[in-house]
């Protein structure tokens, strides 16, 4: 009997610009061996004062290669 274990990882991102997201998102995804499972993509908005602030954010839901 084979008995298959597969540890699921998450990994999150949380970003002030798109930009700044999607380099981040590239970057783990060139670093690490594994497949990936699915990718969750947020953003939120806040005003104060005057100014609106945006927030990216993003979830990496992976399993690692052996």
């Amino acid at each position: 009997m084979i008995i298959l274990v597969i540890m699921m990882k998450v990994k999150c991102f949380d970003e002030g610009h798109e930009h700044d997201l999607e380099e981040k998102i590239n970057g783990f995804l060139s670093s690490v061996n594994a497949d990936i499972i699915d990718i969750r993509y947020a953003v939120s908005t806040s005003v104060c004062g005057e100014e609106q602030i945006y927030c990216f954010s993003a979830m990496v839901v992976y399993c690692e290669k052996e």
